[in-house]
């Protein structure tokens, strides 16, 4: 499913097909909405979020803390760097500022393009598909897994121009490709799509600063079905190879450029790793 929308444009319903939301399953999407305070979920997902966060009772915390680094990049992307158009990968429910919401206060002629395979967010793809008269925004239903499904998408080529500089966002979705699948050699495929003057957004969960608690967070989510890897900070900076990392490289999410007056957030609470590079 995709679909597109400019000034003054709708989604149709017959774009939003209807799907089998599983509600008696856990989702790592609906778990990580509940995670953040989100409405989006159900009794399963609370029960294993529940779970999680008796395993390592930061977890809310850490989570927040990485939707922030989120808005803090595009934001900082955006003014910083000029940056006018995003691949947003692992897109998860719509919880708002989104991605265009935040660029395109800046920049009203930014254009997102949202990509995710959960059934959950399909059937909330109508929060995703708005936007200024400037710019463009669609949602297209698609793998990380499957790099060329979503770089040769057509209505994707529509939104975005693969000749022009585009920043890539993946925030909290690797954790949940295994090894198996390759993740980095995943975002190398995507990288090499795009022209110099690109950026590489993304986060990894790590166990480095609580191996305990962070541990009891990836059984738990392993036992409900929900594959979940746990990656250091060489792991994480493997991700990053080939290109030049912002200051201040790979860090804390806490830790990539705060807002000045942040309230404070101990190491110990966050489990999980940011960094930006761009593609010279």
């Amino acid at each position: 499913m995709t679909n597109e929308v400019r000034a003054g444009q709708a989604p149709k319903e017959d774009d939003y097909p209807a799907v089998d939301l599983r509600m008696d399953v856990p989702h790592s999407a609906r778990v990580y909405d509940y995670l953040i305070g989100g409405k989006t979920n159900f009794e399963a997902d609370r029960i294993a979020a529940k779970a999680s966060v008796e395993a390592w009772p930061a977890l809310p915390v850490s989570m927040r803390t990485t939707r922030d680094f989120m808005q803090r990049a595009v934001r900082h992307l955006t003014e910083e760097y000029g940056v006018r158009q995003f691949l947003d990968i692992g897109t998860g429910i719509p919880t708002s500022p989104n991605v265009h919401e935040i660029a395109q206060a800046i920049a009203p002629e930014v254009r997102v393009a949202y990509v995710d395979n959960d059934p959950i967010v399909l059937t909330h793809a109508r929060a995703l598909m708005s936007s200024t008269a400037e710019g463009a925004t669609c949602y297209v239903d698609a793998d990380f897994r499957d790099p060329e499904s979503i770089i040769d998408n057509p209505r994707l080529r529509e939104v975005l121009d693969f000749s022009k500089p585009v920043a890539l966002s993946l925030i909290a979705i690797v954790h949940f490709v295994l090894d198996s699948d390759d993740p980095q050699g995943t975002v190398r495929r995507f990288m090499d799509a795009l022209v110099p003057g690109s950026f590489l957004a993304l986060t990894v969960f790590t166990g480095d600063t609580d191996p305990v608690g962070v541990g009891g967070v990836s059984r738990e989510y392993n036992a409900r079905g929900i594959p979940l890897q746990v990656r250091d900070k060489g792991e994480t900076e493997a991700f990053f190879e080939g290109f030049e990392l912002l200051d201040p490289g790979v860090a804390l999410v806490h830790h990539w450029r705060p807002d000045a007056g942040a309230a404070p957030i101990r190491d110990q609470d966050i489990a999980m790793y940011a960094g930006v590079a761009i593609k010279r």
